[in-house]
């Protein structure tokens, strides 16, 4: 007899607001005391002096994270000029220095060179790893490594304030963004140096701020929230993607993880009306329910549907 998981049946999403001053770990660990799931994990690493949106999936919906993580994402950031620092951020030690400020006029010419598709080196202190050690424990130990260059992309960066020391920007970017290389690299452009000094992650695909449940909810020992109260449907991370609704039979065969093969003219209609185009080359990406219950997200491959995570729900 299989082993009865431990903790509670939860699945779906907690868009929590992590606080400046602990860890995306930590965050996650003050959820999964108060709620005890059987399964949990976030949708993208916050520095600890980052606030802002940290996606938390419990349960079912742990199965949807690389969909988040590819999403789209809003950063507010502010960027201190006349100091290059070890990590990038406020937290380290200056390694140069100028007495050059920039004007808003010489950032704001300098901001088409950072959109697009750009490449960036990732930060010393990161989590990236490098023959199987985090290179922040690396950095942390004293060593120097080369990290590679990769091809990040920043559809739109813009300012939002602008001050002697400081510039604040927004910027809305894809995924692997390091938003501390970003202010490095303006900076030496610049020929000023800069780094983070205040960094907020706004949005993660469907999470925003204007829905985020506060962290200070988890922590009050006399009134601990319900799952109704905090938790979002599993499907949340699942918004941009066409949803196709089935029939009992189908449900059950794609859960057995069974291919479906639609043949009749009803069915291909009903591939059309959910926005599927099952006549195409392309392979289409569709999330699958029964009722309220969704079932699974499948690859479409013309009449064929492929399931690619199951859902026990």
């Amino acid at each position: 007899m299989a082993r009865k998981p431990k903790g509670n049946k939860i699945d779906g999403w907690v868009n929590l607001h992590k606080p400046v001053g602990i860890t995306s770990t930590q965050a996650l660990a003050i959820v999964k005391r108060v709620l005890q799931p059987q399964k949990a994990g976030h949708a993208g690493t916050l520095d600890p002096l980052a606030s802002g949106i940290l996606p938390i999936a419990l349960g079912e919906a742990t199965k949807t994270v690389p969909y988040v993580q590819d999403s789209m994402k809003i950063y507010n950031f502010t960027v201190t000029w006349g100091e290059q620092r070890t990590t990038d951020d406020a937290e380290g030690t200056a390694l140069k220095t100028s007495a050059f400020r920039p004007t808003r006029t010489q950032v704001d010419a300098l901001l088409p060179e950072f959109t697009g598709e750009i490449s960036q080196i990732p930060p010393q202190f990161s989590a990236i790893k490098v023959d199987g050690n985090r290179a922040y424990d690396i950095a942390r130990d004293g060593g120097e490594i080369e990290l590679k260059p990769r091809i990040v992309y920043i559809e739109t960066l813009e300012i939002i304030d602008h001050s002697a020391d400081k510039t604040s920007f927004r910027a809305y970017c894809g995924k692997g963004t390091y938003v501390r290389s970003l202010a490095r690299d303006m900076g030496e452009k610049l020929g000023c140096y800069g780094y983070i000094s205040l960094l907020e992650r706004a949005s993660v695909g469907p999470f925003t701020l204007e829905n985020a449940i506060s962290l200070d909810i988890f922590q009050n020992i006399e009134h601990k929230p319900t799952t109704e109260q905090v938790l979002l449907p599993l499907n949340t991370a699942l918004g941009d993607i066409p949803v196709l609704a089935l029939r009992e039979q189908e449900a059950a065969r794609l859960k057995n993880g069974n291919v479906l093969t639609f043949l009749s003219k009803p069915d291909l209609e009903r591939m059309s009306q959910a926005g599927i185009e099952w006549d195409g080359t392309d392979i289409v990406t569709a999330l699958t329910t029964f009722g309220t219950k969704a079932i699974a997200i499948v690859d479409v491959k013309g009449i064929e549907l492929h399931p690619i995570r199951i859902f026990n729900v």
